[in-house]
């Protein structure tokens, strides 16, 4: 299994609850030379905003060259991890410091914390951190950097950020608010809007709606005109949107614009980046399935899947309610609503990865022959593409 060992990248958000840095992770927790190897050479790593960090785990074994791009901050464990060589460790220790390379150390429970500015970084899961003493992490944070990790509830996401985390992982994300809040009305309007455009509907009834509702027209053109689509010259009109992007490629922006703000880009949802990077993920692993499925329907259908996956989470209602109001292809209504078919199975791959159930994502990446470098590639490139897309500036 060692030289098949998935690897998994988090977003992890920052101040303004935009993406600021990107946890790694593989399906043994500790790495190994196999896995990290391929991410520490890729060449979209060069791509991202250079600003963020990357932190991922040193091998038990530490085969790597210390030289890797410097926004990989090499992440060692407070307790020593089965099978490690601890002189390697204490050696590649010493020569990232020498080299003032960035360095980071997972805590743990069991062990008492470093001293502020023993570390560059410090990660620590939200559950330890609400055990400390008042005014640790604040003590830590004059001198290093605090990583939240396992943030698992909305509730969690605010005390982490109220107590000195700068950076914060996201899995609180994937939870829709208790039962009494009430469905968000106002986006339920999107999905009528979504409804025509699935339905290829004409252009003509679409333009009609974006008259009628000047905000949705002024939020679809900050979003085509982000960084992510970057056009030769600004979008200004929504004719010149469909003549400039092409019936297929509005579809995609309009699917995403549904997770924007509506109120004139004041405020940044969250869930826009990760709809984008789950669409644009299980569109290109879809295309690594059966030659027979490697068609234009097939990959619209598969990034359809991953951009509608979360509107039950935006929306705050059960994904079959949602579903009701779009007239979906089958494939990816039964994605969609009970996981079925292979855009099912990929759709089940992403939500176990993001819960932080990897073994179950690495098995049913292995159940539809997805090699570990083909996953990691579709990352890097979904990611990198979703990073830029930025409708709030």
């Amino acid at each position: 299994m060692a030289d098949f060992e998935y690897l998994f990248i988090h977003p992890l958000m920052g101040t303004g609850e935009a993406w600021s840095g990107f946890l790694v992770e593989t399906t043994s927790n500790n790495g190994n030379n196999a896995a990290m190897q391929p991410f520490l050479e890729h060449g979209e790593l060069a791509l991202f905003d250079k600003r963020h960090p990357w932190f991922f785990p040193v091998p038990p074994l530490c085969d790597l060259a210390s030289n890797f791009p410097e926004q990989c901050v090499a992440t060692f464990t407070i307790q020593t991890p089965p099978g490690a060589d601890i002189e390697k460790l204490r050696a590649f220790e010493a020569e990232l410091r020498q080299r003032k390379q960035k360095i980071a150390l997972k805590a743990a429970p069991s062990q008492k914390l470093p001293g502020a500015g023993a570390w560059d970084y410090l990660l620590i899961t939200t559950s330890h951190a609400r055990t400390l003493p008042p005014f640790t992490l604040l003590g830590l944070s004059s001198r290093t950097t605090i990583v939240a990790t396992e943030v698992q509830s909305h509730a969690d996401y605010e005390w982490a950020g109220s107590n000195a985390c700068a950076l914060k992982s996201m899995e609180f994300l994937l939870n829709r608010h208790p039962p009494g809040k009430k469905a968000d009305l106002t986006r339920l309007k999107l999905l009528e809007l979504l409804a025509l455009i699935v339905a290829d509907a004409d252009t003509a009834k679409i333009e009609d709606i974006f008259r009628q509702e000047p905000k949705l027209a002024y939020s679809l053109l900050r979003l085509v005109n982000s960084a992510a689509n970057a056009p030769r010259s600004p979008i200004t009109t929504f004719s010149q949107a469909i003549n400039l992007l092409g019936r297929r490629q509005l579809q995609r922006w309009l699917q995403l614009l549904v997770f924007a703000d509506p109120n004139n880009g004041q405020q940044v949802n969250p869930l826009l980046q990760k709809a984008a990077a789950r669409g644009r993920i299980i569109e290109l692993l879809a295309a690594e399935l059966m030659p027979a499925e490697k068609d234009a329907n097939f990959l619209d259908a598969a990034f359809m899947v991953g951009t509608f996956s979360l509107l039950d989470v935006l929306l705050n209602m059960p994904i079959k309610e949602v579903l009701q109001h779009l007239p979906l292809p089958e494939i990816a209504h039964d994605a969609l609503a009970d996981h079925r078919g292979p855009l099912g199975q990929l759709l089940m791959a992403m939500t176990s990865t993001e819960s932080r159930d990897l073994s179950a994502a690495a098995q049913q990446l292995q159940n539809l022959s997805i090699s570990p470098a083909k996953h990691l590639n579709a990352q890097m490139t979904a990611l990198n593409w979703a990073t830029k897309i930025h409708p709030d500036n």
